[in-house]
């Protein structure tokens, strides 16, 4: 990982993508560059693996996508790992950029990430009003679930660890039901 040196805005940021390496983000103003290990990849994935087949298999389930930046505030354009939204916030085919914060995030723990998901980008993501966050943990083999009671919750209230025998599921997510050992097979 490399930290590019000044501060910048997300308008600043968002002007420049051709001069940015491929997996970039602005946290707080700062360029964090992060290249993903395989374990990541793999788990990535699954992930969007499990969840397109989901959407595939009926109507109206949203959209899920890979890495794209999301504009959380003034100075954090994050790329979560995963991301997904209702189908009444679905991306048009032609649209480059997504307008606001997806309905969910997932990212995906990699060494020298991991705190930094934790500690700067989940506070934003809940600031920024995401209903629900997965913190998947390839070293534990765990998923942290970060979600909002109700959509008017202030913030996330509702905060679990699921384990490798049990299920992943959400309210957002009808009838989606992924074993947590097999993000990580």
């Amino acid at each position: 990982m490399a930290i590019a040196v000044g501060r910048m805005s997300a308008a600043e940021y968002l002007a420049t993508p051709e001069r940015r390496p491929r997996h970039t983000e602005l946290i707080d103003g700062t360029v964090v560059v992060n290249e993903p290990k395989l374990p990541h990849s793999r788990v990535q994935y699954q992930l969007m693996h499990r969840l397109g087949t989901w959407i595939d298999a009926g109507a109206g389930r949203g959209y899920v996508s890979p890495p794209a930046d999301l504009v959380v505030d003034e100075t954090n354009v994050f790329a979560p790992d995963v991301w997904w939204v209702a189908e009444s916030r679905k991306p048009l085919p032609d649209q480059l950029d997504f307008d606001g914060v997806p309905d969910l995030v997932v990212e995906i723990r990699s060494p020298s990430t991991w705190i930094r998901d934790l500690r700067v980008k989940l506070p934003r993501y809940e600031a920024a009003g995401v209903p629900e966050a997965w913190y998947v943990d390839t070293e534990a083999r765990t998923v942290l679930v970060f979600r909002r009671s109700q959509p008017a919750a202030a913030g996330f209230d509702v905060a679990f660890e699921l384990e490798s025998d049990q299920e992943l599921t959400s309210p957002l997510l009808e009838g989606f039901a992924l074993p947590v050992g097999a993000i990580f097979d």
